[in-house]
């Protein structure tokens, strides 16, 4: 038979704590082992009873779940917390995220939920409430690279440029990209011929509208 997964659950308000409590620790697949009434009593529990997850409110007294869910987590790794709390916005859950919490769920979810986000987090998967999942995706989500203006010029030539478009003149350039005189003049004859401009005040022009030159 497999083991009960051995639950700690840490919450300041007393009826939600030792409610919760009441509605897992009967089932066969959970053991409620310890209770905790802020974040240093989590911390402290979590060191004393080893529990695999951690129920954990965000908004407690002496500590908050995010940074006892830090402490949790580099103290024991293999502990997963749970973050369960009324708010969902933006900043809590990244927030419960670099603290390294694996789950997060609103109180409002049902018994069901919330069993089967203890055991995924206790499995070394991730959960998070349907209405979050997509908000946290987007969040996550590193923003895409800027597209560089004139993707037909190399790095070199498009600094070049930039400085040709902030009014720099050759011995400037040269000297500001620590080049010689006769390295920018070949760079800037490629770059004419690669954008297939008639003179450098075309160039300027056509750098200045992609967004070039503003030293």
């Amino acid at each position: 038979m497999t083991a009960p997964i051995r639950l700690l659950i840490a919450d300041d308000h007393p009826v939600y704590r030792d409610g919760l409590a009441s509605l897992l620790d009967p089932l066969p697949e959970i053991e409620v082992v310890a209770r905790a009434s802020d974040g240093a009593e989590a911390v402290a529990l979590a060191a004393e009873h080893r529990p695999d997850v951690v129920v954990m409110d965000v908004q407690m007294p002496v500590m908050n779940g995010i940074e006892a869910t830090r402490e949790v987590v580099a103290a024991h790794p293999g502990t997963g917390v749970l973050v369960l709390t009324m708010g969902e916005d933006d900043g809590t859950v990244l927030s419960a995220l670099r603290a390294g919490a694996r789950g997060y769920l609103r109180k409002g979810a049902e018994q069901d939920e919330i069993v089967r986000a203890i055991s995924t987090v206790h499995g070394g998967g991730v959960v998070f409430g349907a209405s979050l999942a997509a908000r946290i995706a987007e969040v996550l989500t590193p923003p895409a690279r800027p597209e560089r203006p004139f993707p037909e010029l190399t790095e070199r030539e498009t600094e070049v440029l930039d400085l040709i478009a902030a009014g720099r003149s050759n011995p400037q350039i040269a000297q500001e990209l620590f080049l010689s005189p006769k390295t920018i003049r070949n760079n800037i004859t490629s770059i004419l011929a690669k954008l297939q401009a008639t003179d450098r005040a075309d160039v300027i022009i056509r750098a200045r509208d992609a967004g070039l030159g503003r030293h």
